[in-house]
């Protein structure tokens, strides 16, 4: 877990890749959250933090990440 201090540093120095926003299957803040949380190991309340939002909308946008990733993998198979 990352500490009040070490997440302003990381908050500073964070460098997001442009070719997460390629899957159009996903919103922005969809691909950026699933990003924080999946690369850089952070909690939902430390990504609501960094982005300014309500924790519960991190956690709404990532259920609808999961669910968009699973209804898309059932349909390719």
């Amino acid at each position: 877990m990352i500490s009040d201090n070490k997440l302003k540093e990381f908050q500073k120095n964070i460098q997001i890749p442009v070719s997460i926003f390629c899957d159009h299957r996903f919103g922005v803040l969809e691909s950026l959250v699933h990003h924080l949380k999946k690369n850089h190991c952070l909690k939902i309340y430390q990504i609501a933090k960094i982005l300014n939002k309500d924790d519960r909308t991190i956690w709404t946008v990532l259920s609808r990440y999961k669910e968009k990733e699973y209804t898309e993998g059932e349909g390719m198979e």
